[in-house]
C-alpha cells in the first residue's frame, strides 16, 4: 500500500528526481533512446521511493535489468539505484526493507557478473584482465567487493536514518505520555481537593445553619415570656454566624489559591465544638476513655468532622428533648467513635435526600484515613452512628 505521506514531502521527491534527472541528460542523450528510456525509470523510482518503496524497488530493478539487456554503459543516472536502497531501509516496511538488503547482494552480483563477464563477451571487448586468468579473478573480486560494499552502505544508511528516526518517535510518545500521565495526577489531585473543599463546606454550613435554626425557633419562643433568653440565642445565632462565614471565607480562599495556610480542626477543637451544640439545645453526654495515641492531622481531622456532622444529624433530625452519647473510646491502634441519639417520630431517614451528603462524607472521611463508618436506624428509636479511625503515629495530613 502506498505510504502516507504529505503532499509537501511528495513535491519535494519528485523535484529531486527532476534534477537528478536533468544532470543526467547529457549523458543519456549520446547513449540515444535507450538511455533516454532508462533513465526515465530510474527518475521515477526516486520521485516515488517515499510514496510506495515497493514500486520503487521494481522499477528501478526494471530499468537495471533493461540496462543490462540492452548491454548499455554504466551511466550517472545508474546513482539512483542507491537512493532506491537508501529508502526501503529507511521508509519500507519489514519485508521491503528486508528485500533490500537482498537486493544489494544480488545487484552486486548481477553488476559484477555483468561488467566482468557479460559486457566485454558480448559488446566485442575482451574480459577484465586479458588473458590472465588469475588477473581476472582479482579484478573481479575486488570489483564485487567494491559494489557490495557501496549498496549495502547505501542501505546502511537508510536503516541508521530509520533507527534514528524511530528513537525520535518513541521519546516523543513518552513525553507525551508523561504528559498525559502528569495531567491526570494533577486532575485526580484537583477532584479530590474539591472533594474535601465540598465537604468541608458542607460540615460547615450544615452545622452552623442546624445551630442557627435551632436558636432562632427557641428565641422565637421565648421572645415574649423569656427575654432574656431570646437576646442570648441571638448573641449564639450571631458567634456561630460569624464563625460559619470566617470558614466559609477559608474554604473559598482555597479554591482560589493552589496552596493554603488556613487552620484545621483537630481533636482539641471538640470542647468548642460540643459547646456550640449544647448553646444550640442539644444535651450531649460526652465521655472518653483509654490513652491518646499519636494521631496525624488528616486523622484527627476525619474525628472532628465525623463527629460534627454526626451532631449536626441529631441536632436537625433526632429529638433534641433526650441526651446524645457521644464516647471516644481510645486503644494502642486508633479511636472507636459511637454517637447515639434517639429520633424523632417524623425524622427523615437515613436514605432520604436530607442524609444524602451528610453519611457518604463521613464514610469517605473514614474511609480516607483507613478505617471504616457505620450508620443506621435502630428498631427502638435511636440511631447509632459508629467509626474506627486507625492511629498513623507521626503522620501529618
Amino acid at each position: 500500500m502506498p505510504t502516507r505521506i504529505s503532499r509537501a514531502k511528495l513535491t519535494t521527491d519528485i523535484v529531486l528526481a527532476g534534477v537528478f534527472a536533468l544532470m543526467c541528460l547529457p549523458f543519456a542523450l549520446l547513449g540515444g533512446i535507450a538511455d533516454l528510456v532508462i533513465l526515465s525509470g530510474f527518475t521515477a523510482a526516486l520521485a516515488i521511493r517515499r510514496f510506495d518503496v515497493r514500486w520503487s524497488l521494481a522499477v528501478a530493478w526494471a530499468s537495471a535489468l533493461t540496462q543490462m539487456l540492452l548491454l548499455r554503459d554504466l551511466q550517472l543516472y545508474d546513482v539512483a539505484v542507491l537512493g532506491v536502497l537508501y529508502s526501503t531501509a529507511a521508509h519500507g516496511g519489514r519485508v521491503v526493507k528486508w528485500l533490500g538488503l537482498g537486493s544489494a547482494g544480488v545487484g552486486a552480483l548481477l553488476a559484477t557478473g555483468y561488467l566482468a563477464v557479460v559486457k566485454p563477451l558480448l559488446g566485442g571487448a575482451s574480459a577484465i584482465g586479458g588473458s590472465d586468468a588469475i588477473g581476472m579473478l582479482v579484478l573481479t573480486g575486488m570489483l564485487f567487493v567494491a559494489s557490495i560494499a557501496v549498496l549495502v552502505l547505501a542501505w546502511t544508511a537508510g536503516l541508521l536514518v530509520r533507527a534514528v528516526r524511530d528513537n525520535r518517535e518513541v521519546a516523543r510518545r513518552e513525553e507525551v505520555a508523561n504528559r498525559e500521565r502528569e495531567l491526570a495526577q494533577y486532575r485526580y489531585v484537583v477532584e479530590q481537593e474539591r472533594n474535601r473543599i465540598a465537604r468541608d463546606m458542607h460540615d460547615v454550613v450544615a452545622h452552623s445553619l442546624a445551630v442557627v435554626i435551632a436558636q432562632a425557633d427557641g428565641a422565637r419562643f421565648a421572645a415574649r415570656t423569656r427575654p432574656e433568653s431570646a437576646v442570648d440565642a441571638l448573641g449564639t445565632i450571631a458567634g456561630v454566624a460569624r464563625g460559619a462565614l470566617g470558614d466559609v471565607r477559608l474554604l473559598l480562599a482555597e479554591l482560589r489559591h493552589h496552596e493554603s495556610a488556613s487552620p484545621q480542626p483537630a481533636l482539641d477543637d471538640l470542647g468548642a465544638l460540643l459547646e456550640q451544640v449544647r448553646a444550640a439545645g442539644l444535651d450531649v453526654r460526652y465521655s472518653e476513655t483509654g490513652a491518646r495515641p499519636e494521631l496525624g492531622t488528616g486523622h484527627q481531622i476525619a474525628v472532628y468532622r465525623i463527629v460534627q456532622e454526626g451532631l449536626t444529624n441529631a441536632l436537625r433530625h433526632g429529638d433534641t428533648t433526650k441526651p446524645v452519647v457521644l464516647e471516644l473510646a481510645w486503644d494502642q491502634m486508633g479511636v472507636e467513635l459511637r454517637l447515639v441519639n434517639s429520633q424523632r417520630p417524623d425524622a427523615s431517614a437515613p436514605d432520604s435526600h436530607a442524609f444524602r451528603h451528610g453519611i457518604p462524607g463521613m464514610r469517605e472521611r473514614a474511609q480516607l484515613t483507613g478505617g471504616s463508618l457505620h450508620a443506621a436506624a435502630g428498631d427502638d428509636g435511636l440511631f447509632r452512628l459508629t467509626a474506627r479511625i486507625p492511629a498513623q503515629p507521626g503522620r501529618t495530613a
